[in-house]
Parts: C-alpha cells; sequence; structure tokens
C-alpha cells in the first residue's frame, strides 16, 4: 500500500508501521489493506490528530458490526497492533484490549461444492466473453486447478509459467501460508489440462518463464478483486446463490479433501473435455 492512498491524519505513521513490519519478513500485503479500511476510517470521520482513544477505537468497532465475526477480529487485530506501536512513543496513546476468542460456531462454515456445480462452473467459464480470447481457458483452468489441487487462490494468482514442471507432474509454490515453500503433485488428467493452457497462454506476451501464469485482459496478473467479480458472475449464470457474507467463497473450493467423494482428477478430466471441445470447435 504506498502513501498516496492513505489519506487520514494518521497516514504517515500507519505507513511508518508497515514499513517496519515489512522489515521483519513479510510482505505485510494484506495486514496492509486491513489498515487501509481503518485509514479510510478516520479520514470520513474527519478525525483530525492524533493520539488515538477508546472512542475512535469503538467507534471503528461499532462500524464493523456488519462483518462475520472472524473477519471482524482480523480488521480489529491489526488496528490494536498499530495502537501498539504507536503507544511505544505516546504515554498517552490507547490500546484497546484485543477480542474475545471467537468460538467456533461463529467461524465461516466451508462450502461443499457439489460435482455438478463444479462441473457447471467449468462450463459456464468456458463461454466467457470476449469470444476467441484467453479469459474463458484462463477461468476454467484456475478453477479447475484450484478444486483438484487444494491451492490457496492467493497462491494460484501468485504462480509464474516456470512454476509448472511438466515432466514431473506439479506446482512450485514459492510463497504459500507463513512464506513456507512447497511442491503440489498434479495428477496427469490435470498436468495434461495445464499443459494445453500454457500453450494457448504462449501466444500472449509477456511469455518469459517468469511472467505470471494467469493473465487478465490486459495481459497483467490476475488480481484478487477481478477474479471474484467473475466468479460472483459464474455463480449467477450456474444459479448458485452467492452471498458475501455466507459465501460460497472461492477459498471453499480447496474444501474437497475431507468432504469431497470425486476423486481428485475430475476436473482435470473434465477440463481435458473442455478443451477438446473448444479446439476442434
Amino acid at each position: 500500500m504506498s502513501p498516496s492512498k492513505l489519506r487520514s491524519s494518521l497516514a504517515d505513521e500507519i505507513q511508518s508501521f508497515i514499513d517496519l513490519r515489512r522489515l521483519s519478513g513479510t510482505d505485510y500485503q494484506s495486514q496492509a489493506q486491513l489498515l487501509g479500511y481503518f485509514d479510510r476510517f478516520l479520514f470520513e470521520q474527519k478525525i483530525s490528530a492524533p493520539p488515538l482513544t477508546r472512542e475512535i477505537t469503538d467507534g471503528y468497532l461499532l462500524a464493523l458490526s456488519h462483518l462475520a465475526p472472524r473477519s471482524r477480529s482480523n480488521r480489529f487485530c491489526v488496528v490494536r497492533q498499530l495502537c501498539q506501536y504507536l503507544a511505544r512513543n505516546d504515554p498517552c496513546g490507547y490500546v484497546p484490549e484485543p477480542l474475545r476468542v471467537i468460538p467456533s460456531q461463529g467461524a465461516h462454515s466451508p462450502y461443499i461444492y457439489t460435482p455438478s456445480q463444479i462441473q457447471a462452473l467449468l462450463v459456464v467459464a468456458s463461454n466467457l466473453p470476449p469470444a476467441n480470447s484467453l479469459r474463458p481457458h484462463t477461468y476454467q483452468t484456475l478453477l479447475g486447478l484450484l478444486y483438484s489441487t487444494g491451492l490457496r487462490i492467493g497462491e494460484a494468482l501468485a504462480l509464474n509459467q516456470e512454476d509448472f514442471q511438466e515432466a514431473e507432474q506439479r506446482l512450485y509454490i514459492a510463497q504459500g501460508k507463513f512464506r513456507k515453500a512447497r511442491w503440489v503433485p498434479l495428477s496427469p488428467s490435470t498436468s495434461r489440462a495445464l499443459q494445453q493452457y500454457l500453450h494457448k497462454r504462449s501466444m500472449i506476451k509477456p511469455c518469459s518463464p517468469d511472467s505470471p501464469l494467469f493473465l487478465n485482459q490486459r495481459s497483467c496478473r490476475l488480481t484478487h478483486c477481478t477474479v471474484n467479480q467473475t466468479f460472483r458472475y459464474l455463480f449467477k449464470q450456474c444459479g448458485i446463490c452467492h452471498s458475501k457474507l455466507t459465501g460460497p467463497r472461492i477459498h471453499d473450493l480447496r474444501h474437497y479433501a475431507e468432504f469431497r467423494t470425486m476423486p481428485s482428477h475430475f476436473a482435470g478430466h473434465l477440463l481435458m473435455r473442455l478443451l477438446t471441445r473448444s479446439d476442434s470447435a
């Protein structure tokens, strides 16, 4: 998050805190975004000067009341960390108490897609406009990859072309959860589907090994925002009820291991059939 996006009276202090956390070795990207929401709250409330007070943090917590418990906790946690940082140099600074631990029943319950829903999503994705573009192949391959491997959406969007090792049928995740790298094995059908996608992808620049695997329509790396908007469209086209609070979410695609009865190569086989159909059309 750049300083130009922070507009409140605490913009400089928030940016300094973000920079300090990044020096510890973490990219702090998601937390920086959450602090951006707090900065917008301060700006819109016309809070003109530090220090942060209990009235301010209580007001922000009240403004988060529409969110799910886990989301509310995450947003308030980074604000509390910011307060602790500011209090080091300001004895009058207020540090709110941490929120109570969210009970398991308050957490987001995963949505378990049925095989027919996955099939419908893949079919609709294969017909995304514009015609004769990479976009439908990108989304049906991305969706099938998430479903068949259990990748997190952030991990999939961060993939470069060189991260797919065709001979070994595996993907290299450079920075997974807790910044840990790992190899992800692929089923033969998923690997073949990814090979066919890469063949189409190689016709579009940038096409160097370190270029993004999944591109948007401007030939740049796909972003979470764009993907979420497209998936909401896919849900609507398939008749799957969707809510920002209750889901289903893209993240729910990775919960196949515990709940899904269809083997993991299902999405890969379906992708191969769709790709073969589109190639022969």
